[in-house]
């Protein structure tokens, strides 16, 4: 199955969990009545979870009249933090930054993940996505995606590319260029994206592929360049930069979701206030701008609690298979 952004962004509509989702923010609720709450980010400081969560922390501390701390879990593609969220108490209380590669790529890949990414959380809203890039430095002989396959052929398992994580999206997206050109491409795995992406400006690894997100600051330093972006066109941002889909890789167009979700059970009373303020938070003008900075791109419409936990799961399945078709099974570390 073609993985396209529409498949990425759109979730089919589900009046009932609508409905229920807009009576209960009518419905009052003590929630919070202390502090803190955790938002955990599953990757390390200066990843997309991390600068996500740390755009929308101070709004909802302000919204929620108590302070929202951004606690940083990194590890195994993010499912060590899903998991510690996922095992939380359902008192509102620790929340996630919800993941492309935890909840949406590592229940294909992981045949005993210890959550269940529909059943053990409760899902709140899609934040955006962002479209994933191959990047190289900028003294880096590699002028262009042709360049970097034409090596790669003639350096079979020589040429590596750094990701977040062993099961990360960044590195199924490397193993997929792999399949896609006939080529062998080397996987060095890290703990996030500013590891990998250290490691790279200092030579050790020669490429990576990451969330554009992560390295704004970096493609408009001149310190890095972009070969390849995985949106299904050019973004406004980045004009120049070719897609990944107009060199000849139609299906490398998967992009990098976030959302914010908390563990199973979770009242519909807080799940409702939770949606309500996160709505407020991601149209507030300042936060439109900071995501607009850091290429997070909405969705074509809020998604509500139901719709959001669909869309967890369809993407799951579709990921599932992929994984299944090229023979992607690992063991939890």
């Amino acid at each position: 199955m073609k993985l396209t952004r529409r498949t990425v962004i759109a979730a089919s509509a589900a009046t009932l969990g609508s409905s229920l989702a807009v009576s209960a923010a009518r419905a009052s609720t003590d929630w919070p009545t202390k502090a803190p709450i955790k938002l955990i980010a599953t990757f390390p400081p200066g990843g997309t979870a991390d600068t996500i969560s740390r755009i929308l922390a101070p709004k909802l501390s302000a919204a929620l009249g108590t302070q929202v701390i951004v606690e940083n879990r990194p590890g195994a593609g993010g499912t060590i933090g899903s998991d510690l969220a996922a095992k939380a108490a359902p008192d509102g209380y620790t929340l996630v930054i919800s993941h492309a590669s935890p909840l949406g790529i590592a229940p294909g890949i992981y045949p005993k993940l210890p959550y269940n990414v529909v059943t053990d959380f409760t899902h709140v809203t899609l934040i955006g996505h962002t479209p994933n890039v191959l990047i190289v430095p900028a003294d880096s002989p590699y002028k262009t995606l042709g360049d970097y396959i034409a090596d790669a052929k003639a350096k079979p398992d020589q040429i590596a590319f750094g990701s977040s994580g062993i099961g990360s999206n960044t590195h199924l997206m490397g193993e997929q260029l792999s399949t896609l050109a006939g080529i062998k491409l080397k996987h060095v795995p890290y703990r996030g994206s500013a590891p990998s992406l250290q490691d790279m400006l200092a030579g050790v690894i020669p490429s990576m592929f990451d969330p554009i997100t992560t390295n704004v600051p970096h493609i408009n330093s001149g310190k890095v360049r972009l070969l390849a972006i995985s949106s299904e066109a050019r973004i406004d941002m980045y004009p120049n930069a070719p897609t990944f889909a107009e060199q000849g890789f139609p299906k490398m167009t998967t992009s990098t979701w976030v959302g914010v979700s908390g563990p199973k059970g979770m009242s519909p009373e807080i799940v409702a206030r939770l949606y309500e303020e996160l709505q407020k938070a991601y149209k507030a003008p300042e936060v439109v701008e900071r995501f607009k900075e850091v290429v997070l791109l909405p969705g074509d419409k809020p998604m509500t609690p139901a719709e959001y936990t669909k869309f967890v799961g369809d993407f799951a399945a579709i990921w599932a298979e992929v994984s299944k078709t090229a023979g992607i099974s690992l063991e939890l570390g």
